[in-house]
């Protein structure tokens, strides 16, 4: 198992326990010298919010403990490719890399349409450079999807 491939099972035991309690299957973490700093999951559900998808949840949790020089150190790990809204959080917060289970198209064929950029278009339209790398593992993080939305849209 690659080291990428590691933490991407990670998120989707997040996610997989995100789901166990009622939300979207989605999970988040983040990395920095090979060890895990934070973990997040979905509570879009639960808290019965719209923008609390794992990768926000994340962001939130990391600007408030971590220095800014670390979070530019640190990847950030998600089991499928960030929203638009989560790549323009993780581009404000500092964050340089981001490594992705599953692709926003699998996303947007199981689940519909939403937003028509995905976190690429984003990423590529920022002023800093954020790397991003995947699909990785990505037909684990589809089974999580699929387990969820088992009817394609």
């Amino acid at each position: 198992m690659s080291e990428h491939s590691r933490y991407i099972s990670r998120t989707i035991e997040l996610a997989n326990h995100a789901m166990d309690k009622g939300n979207h299957p989605f999970g988040a973490l983040l990395v920095h010298d090979d060890k895990v700093l934070l973990e997040a999951e979905n509570t879009v559900i639960s808290e019965n919010d719209a923008t609390r998808h794992a990768e926000l949840n994340l962001v939130s949790h990391a600007s408030h403990q971590l220095a800014s020089d670390v979070l530019q150190e640190c990847t950030l790990y998600t089991s499928t490719e960030p929203c638009a809204m989560c790549a323009g959080a993780i581009y404000w917060a500092g964050i340089r890399r981001v490594v992705y289970g599953g692709s926003a198209e699998v996303l947007r064929q199981i689940a519909g349409p939403g937003i028509g950029l995905s976190g690429q278009d984003v990423f590529s339209a920022c002023h800093q450079p954020v790397e991003l790398i995947g699909p990785v593992a990505d037909e684990l993080s589809n089974e999580a999807l699929l387990r969820h939305w088992p009817h394609p849209s």
